[in-house]
């Protein structure tokens, strides 16, 4: 087993914890957090880049938290999806992928349901996938196509989806006008990752079944919500009018793609709709059928994906092959962050691995419980720190994302609190440990841009940049140059000894104080 020159190394991800601009919208300038002020004035810190061309997306893209915690973890600008996706529609191969040519042939035989997020947002989907989805199937002969939408409000504004229907309609008119629109859900149900599966059934039982409210048109569906007090993300599964003579309830028979390419909030709904096994809700009868995704959605899932998976290279891989022990925990929101995407989009534990999931609060939203599970996830780290066993520990404070994205400002402010409570606890028990070094860090914008120079919430993901603050004997006298977060990874095998991956393009940002 290696001999580390730091033990433990701890690596604390703070969701949504961006470094902001305007203190007068900033929850975390706000926020009473004398800990983290306290670390600030006394050790080593930075602002990394987290969004755009610098962790692998389309320049001025919105970082996320997928992308953040493979970026972390890889040490390198990891290429995404949605980059990918959009090379294959400049150069004309993405109606070629093997893949999807496979599920048009036997949409053919009888129908196509096609599912994504609507809007701009970059995050999840790209409706210019969704409209080359419905022209590839349109061109192949598919006769009868269903678009089921997702409306978003959290990576866009709350009450925006009426602009980019009309925008998607429009495209859809032109490029496949054999494509209907069949139902409308919020991403609250249709979208949901933290196992409510309540909110997943209402979706399933619109899409599948035909069952749930009616409206006249998607717009129509979308006014009526507004009018029930519903903004995007909430709007409840909606079911539209089929064409004359034909039906969109879901056959055995069919074929259905989900067009969101990023895996974390397309699962449960694809269990739902394409699982054998499925048990979590008693679903309509004519289930599991046929289905694609646009990309891999993890090896449980098991999905054919229009894009293949990208693993690569770890930290925890790396840790692993020095045959030191680790210990991975999050709360549900962030629990696939810290193990799948950190570690470079491998499903399975590294052994040596031990992982730890804490089920998030059962709430309708986040802002009615802005603690979260900080405090649970601290008495963690900090079992793991006084037991002395595991040479690095990773862990996730989710709460001013989560509670961030509900665009509350008492609540992000308290949950900003809750988050300074259990880095306190983290690092007194770290300082009682001689050896260690303790790196904290964001994996995207959020809580630091609360609101528009208007006044109004803003619930989405942002631009920002992030911190680095690393405490504990080993960068004394040391300093921190800015970077992006793939040089967190080479910064901290500096400092550790762990040897880091050849596939590393990050640089460390470490430099004697001048």
């Amino acid at each position: 087993m290696t001999k580390l020159k730091v033990d433990p190394l701890i690596l604390l991800i703070i969701d949504g914890f961006g470094v902001g601009s305007d203190p007068t919208v900033d929850a975390i300038a706000q926020a009473k957090m004398p800990v983290w002020r306290a670390l600030l004035s006394r050790w080593p810190h930075t602002a990394l880049e987290a969004s755009g061309a610098a962790v692998g997306l389309p320049e001025g893209q919105m970082g996320n938290s997928e992308v953040g915690h493979l970026n972390i973890g890889a040490g390198q600008r990891v290429p995404q999806e949605l980059p990918r996706i959009n090379a294959a529609l400049a150069d004309s191969s993405f109606s070629q992928r093997p893949e999807l040519q496979r599920a048009l042939k036997l949409a053919q035989a009888g129908r196509l349901h096609l599912m994504s997020l609507l809007g701009p947002g970059g995050v999840h989907a790209n409706d210019q996938h969704l409209v080359a989805l419905a022209e590839a199937a349109h061109r192949s002969g598919v006769r009868s196509i269903f678009v089921h939408l997702f409306l978003d409000g959290r990576d866009t504004p709350p009450r925006s989806a009426l602009p980019y229907l009309s925008d998607l309609e429009r495209r859809l008119a032109t490029a496949a006008p054999r494509a209907r629109i069949a139902t409308v859900s919020g991403r609250y149900f249709a979208m949901d990752r933290d196992q409510r599966w309540e909110r997943t059934a209402a979706a399933v039982a619109a899409i599948v079944a035909g069952e749930g409210p009616h409206a006249p048109s998607a717009a129509a569906a979308i006014e009526e919500a507004y009018a029930r007090g519903e903004s995007d993300e909430f709007v409840t599964p909606t079911v539209l009018p089929a064409a004359e003579g034909e039906d969109h309830v879901m056959r055995s028979s069919d074929t259905v793609i989900h067009a969101n390419f990023r895996a974390d909030r397309a699962r449960q709904l694809v269990a739902a709709l394409s699982s054998k096994a499925f048990a979590a809700f008693t679903r309509p009868k004519q289930l599991p059928v046929t289905m694609f995704g646009m990309s891999s959605y993890g090896e449980e899932v098991g999905l054919p994906a229009l894009f293949g998976p990208t693993a690569v290279p770890s930290l925890a891989e790396s840790v692993a092959d020095a045959g030191l022990r680790q210990f991975h925990v999050a709360e549900t929101e962030k629990y696939a962050h810290v193990t799948y995407f950190l570690n470079g989009g491998r499903e399975e534990a590294f052994p040596g691995e031990r992982r730890l999931l804490i089920p998030s609060p059962t709430v309708a939203t986040y802002d009615l419980a802005p603690q979260m599970r900080a405090s649970e996830i601290a008495d963690a780290v900090v079992a793991s720190i006084k037991d002395g066993e595991e040479q690095l520990i990773v862990a996730n404070l989710a709460n001013p994302d989560m509670v961030g994205h509900t665009g509350n400002w008492e609540a992000t402010l308290r949950a900003c609190e809750a988050v300074d409570t259990a880095l306190g606890r983290i690092v007194a028990a770290a300082a009682d440990r001689a050896g260690s070094l303790l790196a904290i860090t964001g994996d995207h914008g959020n809580a630091e841009t609360m609101r528009t120079l208007g006044g109004e919430p803003v619930t989405s993901h942002t631009s920002a940049k992030v911190p680095l603050l690393l405490a504990g004997n080993s960068v004394e006298g040391m300093e921190l140059v800015e970077g992006e977060l793939s040089d967190i990874l080479p910064t901290l095998t500096e400092l550790s000894g762990i040897t880091a991956p050849a596939s590393v393009t990050g640089h460390s940002l470490l430099r004697k104080r001048k």
